[in-house]
């Protein structure tokens, strides 16, 4: 079992002995999710610790987007609900990048994007693909497309 799945099961083993609900449920819906993912395709595998920090990734973003449609909704409680199992599943997550971190990363790439040849709203995918494996897990893509285009067309 890789590091952080078996992480993730020593946490809900303690969470279940506390009697915590909500880190429970969410550890349990993560690990089911991760488990998913191992049998899914032709052959059963072992995820490796940065498929497993996808799948936690995934979750964690399904968490906010669930709570942004609540609050919309008209749900307040729900909506805490899914916050709070966000935060639980961040502590699994690398700490993401600040603003100004993310910034700095986009305008070097966008400075070796020019040396390249890219320039203007065209540069977006060279940019892109050099930012991307810097951010891995640090900063959402949205958050990364929104800074690259401001930058681009600035």
């Amino acid at each position: 079992m890789t590091t952080l799945k078996s992480k993730l099961q020593e946490d809900l083993n303690a969470a279940i002995k506390e009697r915590d609900e909500l880190r429970s449920s969410t550890l349990r819906l993560t690990l089911a999710a991760i488990t998913k993912e191992e049998v899914a395709g032709k052959e059963k595998r072992e995820l490796s610790d940065d498929e497993v920090q996808k799948v936690i990734t995934r979750e964690a973003k399904k968490r906010r987007e669930a709570a942004d449609a609540f609050a919309q909704g008209g749900r307040p409680e729900q909506a805490e609900r899914e916050k709070a199992e966000g935060e639980v599943l961040a502590a699994y997550l690398p700490k993401q990048l600040s603003d100004d971190e993310l910034n700095q990363i986009v305008a070097q790439a966008v400075e070796e994007a020019k040396a390249a040849g890219a320039e203007g709203p065209r540069a977006m995918g060279a940019v892109m693909k050099i930012v991307n494996p810097k951010v891995a897990g640090q900063a959402e893509g949205g958050r990364v497309a929104a800074a690259v285009k401001k930058l681009l067309a600035g």
